[in-house]
């Protein structure tokens, strides 16, 4: 491995960004920022936390002697992308991203754009019963559903619900005959997703696709220039073996 790239910094969190570590050796370090489950079979460093920001990280990289960050963060990460770019630049060291493809409607389709949660909730008004797959924002807002909704909410942590809500803890790849049992047992009448792509949770497009069902969907942050960008994991996982 050259001087630049003598030790990878892999910001992570996601799927794609497991099995890209699961290919780093103990040279290198794979970083969550806490909200994930630990993985315990890798051999590369599992830092957690946070940095401080770009200056944090900038710090970070010269102490650890650090030649490349690779960002696999979700797409919706847009503060960690920027602040990972941003230091990338500081610190004069290339700056690689993954940058998974959205999914796209198909004819037929009825997706409603949304930017933020105010949109998202006046697109919502007319429904009942909602599936929320948006991460763990839908927990903050448990005592503002309206009385004619009921939602059931898909995330990586345990929480508690109430009455008008079901909080769900799972983490994907999702089957469509598994999103069937869901969508028949919650009467699911609209769908809010992230635009995240990737084939993992995709199979509740498909079932909604095959229900006629709306789909509510946040459109994605803007995300920093890389130096180099990757939309399939396969050929990010090839360059950096091409590093050793």
């Amino acid at each position: 491995m050259t001087r630049q790239a003598s030790r990878i910094l892999l910001l992570g969190g996601t799927g794609d960004a497991l099995k890209l570590a699961r290919g780093l050796d103990a040279r290198h370090v794979y970083s969550l920022a806490g909200l994930a489950r630990v993985p315990q079979d890798l051999a590369c460093t599992v830092r957690v936390g946070g940095f401080g920001g770009s200056e944090g990280l900038v710090r970070y990289i010269a102490d650890e002697g650090i030649g490349l960050v690779v960002d696999a963060t979700h797409p919706y990460a847009a503060r960690i992308s920027a602040n990972a770019a941003a230091a990338s630049r500081m610190a004069y060291i290339p700056y690689w991203a993954l940058r998974r493809a959205p999914w796209a409607p198909q004819v037929g389709d009825d997706w409603r754009f949304v930017d933020d949660w105010a949109e998202l909730v006046a697109a919502l008004a007319p429904f009942e019963r909602p599936l929320f797959t948006l991460g763990r924002e839908p927990l903050a807002h448990l005592h503002e559903i309206p009385s004619h909704q009921y939602w059931t909410i898909r995330c990586l942590d345990a929480h508690e619900g109430n009455e008008r809500a079901r909080v769900i803890d799972a983490r994907g790849p999702f089957t469509q005959e598994g999103e069937r049992r869901l969508f028949d047992a919650c009467a699911i009448d609209v769908v809010l997703s992230k635009n995240s792509g990737g084939a993992a949770t995709e199979a509740k497009l498909e079932v909604a696709r095959e229900r006629s069902l709306p789909i509510i969907m946040l459109q994605r942050p803007p995300l920093p220039d890389a130096d180099r960008a990757f939309d399939d994991p396969a050929a990010l996982a090839h360059a950096l073996q091409t590093l050793s």
